[in-house]
């Protein structure tokens, strides 16, 4: 089985298991919460941020009012995230740069995205996957773990699994896919103690003949 059919059959029993994948950050459909949230995810888990969310966005509602916020009061709002010195720098800068480049809308070209501030590739795949449909693959810790350990990638370099993955994955399937990484890397293929036996994707994984 070469490497393309081997992702087809993965896909598959993925489908079957999570079959409607969602981002686990609630950005409620708001492209700016999505931008600023990603942001804030770095080295924090979703569960953080959505709790920071709640009066995150009360205070500041459009990508204008974090634009033109006191940095103090980003920074008082976002503490509990960690890293919120710089976080809250890239949140500013980020959104004054949506303000006065893209008309206060969240732009959707990959150049454009790693132009604004805190924004890689990481979390420019994952808006343009989940706010224009446009596909890419976000190589987070579970992608790039669960991916590895399936063959699919070397399981190491985040550019390098994102560039194997899109040759495997096809473009209208890659943001579920990796959603469905995100839940099956905190349900079943965990870091430190995978749960080899209940796995259904056992067949295709080289991690457990190495263990």
């Amino acid at each position: 089985m070469n490497k393309k059919e081997k992702a087809k059959n993965i896909i598959e029993l993925l489908e079957k298991r999570y079959p409607n994948p969602e981002c686990g950050l609630f950005w409620e459909g708001n492209p700016y919460r999505l931008l600023v949230m990603a942001i804030l995810s770095a080295q924090c888990t979703d569960a953080r941020v959505n709790e920071v969310a709640k009066t995150l966005f009360v205070r500041f509602p459009t990508v204008g009012d974090m634009a033109s916020a006191e940095l103090s009061d980003i920074e008082s709002e976002i503490r509990s995230v960690g890293l919120y010195h710089s976080k809250a720098l890239a949140l500013k800068e980020c959104c004054k740069r949506v303000c006065e480049a893209y008309q206060g809308e969240v732009p959707s070209e990959m150049d454009d995205l790693l132009t604004l501030r805190g924004v890689g590739r990481k979390v420019a795949n994952l808006i343009r996957g989940d706010i224009f449909g446009l596909g890419g693959i976000v190589a987070d810790t579970h992608c790039i773990r669960i991916s590895g350990r399936l063959g699919l990638s070397n399981g190491k370099d985040p550019l390098k699994t994102e560039r194997d993955l899109e040759k495997l994955i096809p473009l209208d399937k890659q943001s579920d896919y990796c959603h469905r990484m995100v839940l099956f890397g905190r349900e079943v293929c965990i870091a430190r103690r995978p749960q080899c036996i209940e796995c259904e994707l056992k067949e295709f994984c080289t991690y457990k003949d190495e263990k």
